[in-house]
């Protein structure tokens, strides 16, 4: 089976190639705009910005994906407020380009999406919530997901929530390193803790793209991790788990933090129906810990 993913520069985007790469009955093609920041043993490079149609006529034509894997985008929710057209042209311009692409060769369409199209009110949420995105970067991404069920393929949407992990050259931060760096530097933070999510680590979304990618399965799926967490919760658990002072932790409200886009208070998702049609199971927010733990002393 050929795989082609897009943004394999990312932290999904490397957890995945890094995935595939293993598995000798894949032929990986790794997009993205720059070349790749690690080596592949088996599979192949391929530069393609998704924002260019030509692009990606001249991969899909060369490459014949029977499957392609959508991890690019543009998640940086305040700068998708102040930046819509750029937002849009990333998130849902390109999802409609790759989708025409994938119709010409009969290819697979798998395409990461996020709780980010839901309002918050309440969670944890299934696949048949209805969306009410709350800022620009949940609609961009919501608008893609229509953009592919109104395409003429086959289609999965896998949708995540705030993905943790670790790079190589440690170019991508998150919640979990941010935590860490700063109590070890030793920072008083503020934590919020009215808002509720099921943070998933890197890993553990690669292979639910994988699972679905060689079911080639059909439909929207819940990604996540399993635990039902506040970012307050995750620095508690994070200070805990590298014996790190916890008092320098505060917690605080989301009316304290002033931020160009809104945010849903409450999402995370449950994860029955992944578990169940792709056999997916993601480790404890305490086991994935352990993986970046394990990582950060390699």
């Amino acid at each position: 089976m050929k795989i082609l993913i897009t943004g394999a520069n990312g932290l999904l985007g490397q957890k995945l190639a890094h995935l595939l790469d293993e598995d000798p009955e894949v032929e990986l093609v790794a997009t993205a705009r720059n070349p790749l920041s690690y080596t592949l043993d088996r599979g192949t490079y391929a530069k393609m910005d998704i924002e260019n149609k030509e692009d990606i006529v001249n991969v899909f034509f060369e490459h014949k994906p029977d499957v392609v894997i959508n991890t690019a985008a543009m998640t940086q929710v305040d700068d998708c407020e102040t930046q819509k057209e750029k937002c849009w042209k990333a998130n849902v311009t390109s999802v409609q380009f790759l989708a025409e692409a994938c119709q010409w060769y009969n290819t697979h369409f798998i395409h990461v999406s996020t709780d980010f199209i839901f309002d918050g009110s309440h969670g944890p949420l299934d696949e048949n919530e209805k969306p009410a995105p709350v800022n620009y970067y949940g609609e961009s991404k919501l608008a893609a997901e229509e953009a592919i069920k109104k395409s003429n393929i086959d289609w999965s949407i896998l949708r995540t929530v705030l993905v943790y992990g670790i790079t190589p050259d440690m170019s991508r931060s998150n919640i979990v390193l941010w935590v860490k760096n700063s109590l070890e530097q030793g920072k008083s933070i503020k934590v919020v803790n009215d808002q509720w999510r099921t943070p998933t680590l890197a890993e553990d979304l690669a292979m639910g793209c994988y699972l679905a990618a060689r079911k080639k399965a059909k439909g929207i799926f819940n990604i996540s991790g399993k635990d039902f967490m506040s970012p307050h919760d995750i620095a508690i658990q994070t200070a805990d788990f590298f014996k790190l002072d916890k008092s320098l932790i505060t917690a605080t409200d989301s009316t304290q933090f002033k931020q160009v886009a809104s945010r849903p208070l409450t999402t995370g998702f449950i994860i029955d129906k992944a578990r169940k049609e792709l056999g997916y199971e993601p480790r404890s927010f305490k086991e994935g810990l352990a993986v970046l733990q394990g990582q950060l002393q390699n």
